[in-house]
């Protein structure tokens, strides 16, 4: 029996979280008795984490996770090892805005055994210019830092082999920021195989976007500096 774990990391949503997880909710239960659906609270300031767990008590197979606010990267690698603790044979991840759809899911799940991750490509995306530029920002820097080309690096709609997930975290800096950039960075570096499928990106379903202008600046340049870092010592290691 296989089991999944769906990992979504969560700040301040209390507009978006219960309908997050009772959108993807149906798709554990739809796996096995054994698969979870995971919400790991960033250290929220609203009541995103009362709400998760007032639906933990009438929905089994999902768990309410709260921690100390570390950023979304360091929140989706701590989403990661709890799955992978727990046994988990897949972990997909996605994120709680509302923006992905769950119906969307079955396509990535019939093609989990041929590939090594499955991740989403956002085609006609609906969340704004500055998301849009931040993709593209990062795409260029990981061609000029790692010499690879990622087709849409930090997209939320990930489906990952479990044995495979396991060994490539243990190349991403403990609590790294840009977590799933990198981890697409080292899959297209170990040529293993990686699916895109389109997916459909609505916009932000609720809540306040955090992105600004300043925002994208400081992520650019800081991801360019510690690329290179890594880059160093990803040549050492693979």
């Amino acid at each position: 029996m296989e089991k999944l774990y769906i990992v979504i990391p969560a700040y301040n949503e209390e507009e978006n979280i219960e309908q997050v997880v009772r959108d993807w909710y149906p798709v554990v239960e739809k796996i096995s008795g054994e698969s979870r659906l995971v919400v790991i609270d960033d250290g929220s300031r609203d009541s995103t984490y009362a709400k998760m767990q007032k639906l933990a008590e009438e929905l089994p197979m999902f768990e309410p996770v709260t921690k100390q606010n570390q950023g979304h990267g360091a929140t989706v690698l701590y989403g990661y090892h709890h799955a992978l603790e727990a046994g988990a044979d897949y972990v997909f991840q996605t994120d709680s805005d509302g923006q992905t759809l769950p119906g969307e899911f079955g396509a990535f799940w019939e093609k989990r055994k041929d590939y090594e991750m499955v991740i989403g490509h956002r085609r006609g995306r609906q969340d704004g210019i500055s998301r849009v530029f931040v993709t593209k920002t990062l795409k260029l820097v990981c061609r000029l830092c790692f010499h690879v080309t990622v087709t849409d690096a930090n997209t939320p709609f990930r489906l990952m082999k479990a044995e495979s997930l396991k060994e490539n975290l243990k190349l991403v800096p403990e609590n790294f920021n840009l977590s799933n950039v990198i981890l697409s960075v080292i899959y297209a570096k170990k040529k293993q195989p990686v699916l895109y499928l389109p997916i459909t990106f609505r916009p932000r379903q609720g809540g306040v976007n955090s992105i600004n202008l300043k925002k994208i600046f400081r992520i650019g340049r800081q991801a360019f500096r510690d690329f290179r870092t890594i880059n160093k010592c990803l040549k050492k290691e693979i």
